[in-house]
């Protein structure tokens, strides 16, 4: 009798949570584009396509979006951390990684000096494969 072997597939939703947050990624949608919820204790956000930017690196893909812009003292940008993740068949898989709150200060006055801080939050959850 012969043996199938499932392949790995990669992952194209992501389920996380921590630290009263709650980040839904989907790499596609039913209308072609990636989708992101964040939802924090004062708001919930919802991103598709081009508000959505990712950085391939050597420790994962870096997933980021924009919670707050402000036009004279700068912005917070939300980012999660997306480890290498196979997923065997259609089964969903438990997932653990890290998300970053960065908060960019903007100032005409400030010209040195640290501008960029970072807020790092322990996520847990699930990565699966999603058909549409």
């Amino acid at each position: 009798m012969e043996q199938k072997h499932a392949t790995g597939q990669t992952p194209n939703h992501y389920d996380l949570s921590g630290r009263n947050l709650h980040v839904v990624y989907s790499t596609t949608g039913i209308d072609g584009e990636p989708h992101f919820s964040y939802q924090d204790l004062q708001q919930t956000l919802n991103f598709s396509g081009d508000e959505i930017r990712l950085a391939a690196t050597e420790i994962g893909t870096l997933v980021s979006v924009t919670t707050r812009m402000t036009v004279d003292t700068g912005g917070t940008t939300f980012s999660v951390l997306l480890p290498m993740v196979t997923i065997p068949g259609e089964q969903t898989v438990p997932v653990r990684t890290i998300g970053i709150t960065t908060l960019h200060r903007f100032s005409i006055v400030l010209a040195a000096g640290q501008r960029d801080f970072y807020t790092v939050t322990p996520l847990n959850g699930s990565a699966s494969r999603v058909f549409f």
